[in-house]
């Protein structure tokens, strides 16, 4: 090959990003990931923090999509100890609470029948003379807790050892690199980036936009104009405190819509989120809003009564991300979690743009897009496989 020529080229250092850097790399092509600011600086250091199979997927039927991240997470669990780690979840039941005891029972039945019925999976209703150990949580009116185990992680280590893994099977990064403009001919897209104030060209067989809220923003860097899918960006904001939950996570419903929260222990501090709310403007001035902060305080003191008189000043850090979710008349809360692929031409793509994803499931969703466009990619050599790679904090 050419210099600057490369069979794949991505746009973005998240998650997917480095997750579809090495799943072609271990399928033997050639891999350029142009990243405009540093690794994991959107919305992949702004998560959760969670690798779970989604639990309150099942609501929605979205039974595929749990499969697949149980199934992410074992493997995350078995290839990366260090970067994730598997905690307890607690559901408090209440009589106001939306679902009944049945209903999560049933529903955590189905989680673990979906899982493969592995231990990690299992779930159990904690005994009520253990109450007491649940962190200060309010026992007025406390009909059941249910415990079940998911995995929590740090996201930006996270898809650092993935980038790193990438590397260490051929991958390029270029950063910070800024795209300027591609332009598709024949069989390729020429990219033009920026790079210590200088403009880069190279070539890309399959040009991967992983930009994440800025999928349409790289989008219209196009030449030729392309079609783009309409988006709702979804802000979700977390606060961290000072205080402690040592036994596990939380997961509670917030008093004013009923939507799932979680409280979890976050390096040595408490962490409440996440909220849901529609955002405009430009993914990099997202910041937490004083509604949202409320919002999450007032559920944090309504379930644990030592932190109800906490206000602003308790709170020692905040941030937001960014979702990008298909739009649709449903609301955020409810709508389909899927991953799209939407191409520049359908008979012959070069260009392919991740809509969606979700953190837990980068792994499957990098491997779907590399066996789906192979067909136009050249024969290369498989050199590893992304199932059995190891992944370590440095």
């Amino acid at each position: 090959m050419k210099p600057n020529e490369y069979d794949v080229v991505v746009i973005g250092g998240g998650i997917h990003g480095a997750g579809v850097a090495q799943a072609a790399a271990a399928q033997g092509f050639t891999v350029l990931v142009l990243e405009q600011s540093a690794l994991a600086s959107g919305t992949s250091s702004r998560s959760s923090k969670l690798i779970h199979g989604g639990l309150r997927y099942l609501e929605s039927a979205q039974f595929n999509l749990v499969r697949e991240c149980l199934n992410e997470r074992a493997l995350l669990l078995k290839n990366g100890p260090d970067l994730v780690k598997l905690k307890p979840f607690y559901i408090p039941v209440f009589s106001e609470t939306s679902r009944t005891a049945w209903q999560i029972r049933a529903g955590l039945a189905l989680y673990s029948t979906l899982g493969g019925l592995s231990g990690d999976t299992r779930f159990k209703i904690v005994p009520k003379h253990e109450w007491n150990q649940l962190d200060g949580l309010d026992h007025e009116d406390l009909q059941k807790v249910f415990r079940y185990y998911d995995a929590q992680t740090d996201d930006k280590l996270l898809t650092e050892a993935v980038m790193r893994s990438a590397q260490s099977l051929g991958a390029e990064l270029e950063m910070p690199a800024q795209l300027v403009e591609a332009e598709r001919d024949k069989l390729s897209y020429i990219v033009r980036y920026q790079k210590d104030m200088q403009q880069i060209e190279c070539h890309a067989r399959l040009l991967v936009n992983a930009a994440g809220p800025w999928v349409n923003d790289v989008l219209s860097k196009i030449t030729q104009k392309v079609s783009q899918l309409e988006v709702d960006l979804i802000q979700g904001t977390h606060i961290i405190l000072e205080g402690s939950v040592t036994q596990g996570i939380y997961y509670i419903e917030a008093p004013e819509d009923k939507r799932a929260v979680f409280v979890m222990p976050w390096k040595d501090k408490i962490m409440v989120g996440t909220t849901e709310s529609y955002y405009q403007g430009n993914p990099a001035k997202v910041h937490p809003l004083a509604k949202e902060k409320n919002y999450l305080l007032q559920t944090l003191g309504y379930y644990f009564p030592k932190y109800r008189h906490n206000t602003h000043k308790d709170i020692v850090d905040s941030f937001a991300g960014l979702r990008v979710l298909p739009r649709t008349e449903a609301s955020a809360f409810t709508r389909p979690r899927d991953t799209i692929f939407h191409t520049d031409q359908p008979d012959d793509p070069r260009l392919v743009s991740i809509y969606g994803g979700k953190l837990t499931a980068y792994r499957a969703t990098a491997e779907k897009l590399i066996n789906e466009f192979m067909h136009v990619l050249p024969d290369r050599q498989a050199v590893a496989d992304t199932k059995t790679l190891p992944l370590t904090p440095d």
